[in-house]
Parts: structure tokens; sequence; C-alpha cells
């Protein structure tokens, strides 16, 4: 179901949550001001700390152990943080190019190590790049992934943000306005069109919510 604004309005009256941040999405922000940069320890670990906020389980480390996924998120870092958009392109601005490196920087993020057991996953791995490009990387869960597009993989990834993309380029010429204003209205004041779209799939496709339904 392709969201119009009336349909999305009625999305974010639905998911709710108010005009505020989430209280985790605001400690990484003042543990990563004025911006997230995955080669500081200190950024790692607030990282660590909101992807276990937002439900990723993710095991700390016991004193004396090696630092699996710390050292495994550094190296990852350094060998894609330069693909990453900037940090204010938005879901409507990615170009293709961009979104075609992103998957492949999605697969190499999902198979990194979190544990010496596991590694973290393609859920884990949506969430900590939206957490690194909150204006223009959509996030998703199990649901979400494999209602939309019937896999979890980068070509998957690839499938969502040019989905997302298109959405976002459709509303913001619906709406006639700029993406700050369009989600101010919509009663999201500073968040993005990507994470409000995000809480669109998960009430459409992970709580099988309708607008129709209410």
């Amino acid at each position: 179901m392709k969201p119009d604004l009336s349909t999305l309005r009625a999305a974010v009256v639905a998911f709710g949550g108010g005009t505020e941040p989430e209280k985790s999405w605001t400690v990484l922000l003042a543990a990563t001001a004025p911006a997230i940069d995955l080669a500081l320890p200190a950024h790692r670990e607030a990282a660590h700390r909101w992807l276990n906020a937002w439900g990723c389980r993710i095991r700390y480390p016991k004193a004396g152990e090696p630092p699996v996924f710390d050292t495994a998120l550094a190296a990852w870092w350094e060998r894609w943080h330069a693909a990453l958009p900037t940090a204010r392109t938005r879901l409507g601005g990615l170009a293709d190019e961009q979104i075609a490196e992103l998957g492949a920087c999605f697969a190499d993020l999902v198979a990194t190590p979190a544990a010496a057991t596991r590694s973290l996953g393609p859920t884990a791995a949506a969430k900590l790049l939206f957490a690194l490009r909150p204006n223009s990387l959509m996030p998703w869960d199990d649901l979400i992934a494999q209602k939309l597009h019937g896999a979890r993989d980068g070509t998957a990834d690839v499938a969502h943000l040019t989905l997302g993309r298109t959405w976002a380029v459709e509303l913001l010429a619906e709406a006639g306005t700029d993406e700050p204003d369009l989600v101010a209205q919509l009663g999201r004041p500073g968040r993005s069109l990507a994470k409000v779209l995000d809480e669109y799939c998960y009430l459409v496709h992970t709580r099988e919510w309708s607008a129709a339904a209410g």
C-alpha cells in the first residue's frame, strides 16, 4: 500500500509517541555530538547501547573477553564510511548509484560479527544504518522486509531504499513543500521522512494496520 498524505497523517496518529524524540535516540545524539563517528570507541559503545535499547540484544563482553562487536564495527566503518550519504542527504535525494553501493554496504554490515557465535543480522544492520544517516536510510524489521521484498539481503535493501525514495518524492510533490515543513505538518517536527515512513511500514506490515480500519 503506497502512502498518500492522508494515509500518512492517519499513520502518524495511530503510531503515537508525540512530538518529542524517543529517549534512547536523544541519549545517542548527546553521546555522539556533533556527529556520529564509529572510528571513535565512545561512539561505537553508544551505538551498541542504542541498538540494544531498540531490542537487538547484542551481548556486552565481560571483563577479559575480546570486544568482538566493537572491533568488527570499527573495521566495517573503515571500509564503508565513505560510501554513506552525507548527513544532510534526504531519502528523496538519494541517487541510484548511492543506493546500489548501499546494498553492498548493508550486506557487509549484516555479516559483521556481533559476538563469537553470531553476526549482526539484517534487522540490527538496518537500524544501525538509520542511526548513522537518519535523514536518508530507512530501517526495517523482519516482517517489513519479507512482506515488501521477500528477503532481507543487500538486494532487498536496495529495493527498500528505492521504494522509500519513490514514496518520499511523491509525498513531497503532493504536499508542495520541503521535507522539514512536511514532517512538522504531519506532527513529527524535527524527524525525517525516512523515520515517518518506517513508522508507516511498521504499522502496515508488522501490525497489519490500515487507515480504513483506524
